[in-house]
C-alpha cells in the first residue's frame, strides 16, 4: 500500500512496484488509509510523513497500536532527511525510511526485505 498525498508520487510508486509484479492499494491520506488497510490488508505500507489531517507519523502510531497489524511493516516517505525526522518515525513505529525523491530500486528492496510470500496459489504478484 502506498499512502501520499501527492497523486504524482502516488502513481510513480503505483507503477514501479506494479512494473515488478507487486499487487498494489493506493491511499491519499491517513484516514483513507486506514480503512483501506483492513480491507486489504497489505504486506507492507509506505507512508509519506507530511500529509494534511492525519500525517504520516500519527497514521503509522495508529497501525503499530493495531494488534491486527503491528507486525505488518512501515516504511516511511518524506523529503526531509535529517537526524530528528528518521528517529521520530521510528518512535512512531516505522521498519524503513525512504527519502523522496524515491527510485525503484529503493522501492523493490524494501518489498523484498519486507513483504511476506503471497498466499495466492500459482501467482506470483506480492501485495503491497
Amino acid at each position: 500500500m502506498v499512502i501520499d498525498d501527492s497523486n504524482t508520487i502516488r502513481r510513480s510508486a503505483e507503477i514501479f512496484l506494479r512494473q515488478s509484479g507487486c499487487t498494489v492499494f493506493l491511499a491519499e491520506d491517513g484516514f483513507d488509509a486506514l480503512s483501506k488497510i483492513t480491507s486489504h490488508l497489505p504486506d507492507v505500507i509506505f507512508v509519506d510523513i507530511m500529509m494534511p489531517r492525519l500525517d504520516g507519523y500519527q497514521t503509522c502510531t495508529l497501525i503499530k497500536r493495531n494488534p491486527r497489524f503491528n507486525t505488518t511493516p512501515v516504511i516511511m516517505l518524506s523529503s526531509k532527511d535529517g537526524l530528528f525526522d528518521r528517529a521520530r518515525g521510528r518512535m512512531a513505529g516505522s521498519d524503513q525510511y525512504l527519502t523522496k525523491p524515491f527510485n525503484q530500486s529503493e522501492l523493490l528492496d524494501a518489498v523484498r526485505l519486507y513483504a511476506r510470500p503471497s498466499g495466492n496459489a500459482g501467482s506470483t504478484e506480492q501485495p503491497t
